[in-house]
């Protein structure tokens, strides 16, 4: 990789749109840090795109964790067990990932993507039992969730906030609120492993990760405004934010096959 042709402005402004997203919408916007990294950045190595996005992923997902954490809308018990046996898959689907083709891991993810923004089409109840708490039954059942979602976002690279948060609220009945700020215990623990996993391996671009999260922390800061800004359209806002996904997914798609 070219470092002359890295562009570290563009790494902030991308990092800080990460950190808002992963802040508003609880998952998604990391799905975004892998082509921004390859196609503004100047990042020329798909793996190295994902290992630093999924660095800066974790650091901005903990950062917002902070904020959302303050609020009192994070279900920690919830959370911990769903996260915790994530990780060894997170690991597992990294190692996994480090083994394809550049190109090839780009038309997984490009595939991944449109999940995403598929995903943030169908439409979710934002009511829910606010008072959740962890039981043997509930155990039970946000394990194996986790173990999957954790294999997904290693093997992707990404947060996996897409499937954590309606993963809480069908193994919970919490609200969506309460899932979107609980879902970014595990991007955060996901990331990390899964940057781990690429770090051994040298395939972290420690400058590029350092921009993304100064950018992110800027993110992670104004989601909340905006975030009620957005209150009143959060459908419309969520939707145009699926679609700009799934636009995004064909662009890398059309460059990996080409």
């Amino acid at each position: 990789m070219d470092v002359a042709d890295i562009s570290y402005p563009a790494a902030i402004a991308g990092g800080a749109i990460i950190g808002l997203l992963l802040s508003v919408f609880g998952g998604g916007g990391s799905v975004l840090a892998t082509p921004l990294l390859l196609y503004v950045v100047g990042v020329r190595d798909p793996h190295i795109a994902i290992g630093t996005s999924a660095a800066a992923v974790a650091v901005n997902a903990a950062v917002g964790l902070l904020v959302q954490a303050r609020a009192g809308r994070v279900k920690w018990p919830c959370a911990l067990v769903f996260g915790g046996a994530g990780l060894t898959g997170s690991l597992i689907g990294a190692h996994v990932a480090k083994q394809l083709d550049g190109s090839h891991l780009l038309i997984w993810f490009a595939i991944a993507m449109a999940l995403v923004g598929g995903s943030m089409l169908i439409p979710r109840k934002a009511d829910g039992n606010a008072s959740v708490r962890l039981t043997t039954a509930l155990t039970l059942k946000l394990a194996p969730a986790g173990a999957v979602t954790g294999l997904a976002a290693g093997f992707f690279g990404i947060g996996g906030g897409f499937l954590i948060v309606p993963g809480l609220m069908a193994a919970t009945g919490m609200t969506l609120a309460n899932a979107a700020a609980s879902s970014l215990v595990s991007v955060a623990l996901f990331g990390a492993a899964t940057s781990a996993s690429y770090a051994v391996s040298g395939l972290v671009n420690w400058a590029v990760f350092t921009a993304l999260i100064g950018g992110g922390a800027m993110g992670s800061i104004v989601a909340i405004p905006v975030g009620r800004m957005l209150a009143a359209r959060a459908a419309v806002a969520r939707s145009a934010f699926a679609v700009m996904v799934l636009a995004t997914a064909g662009y890398v798609a059309w460059r990996a096959l080409s």
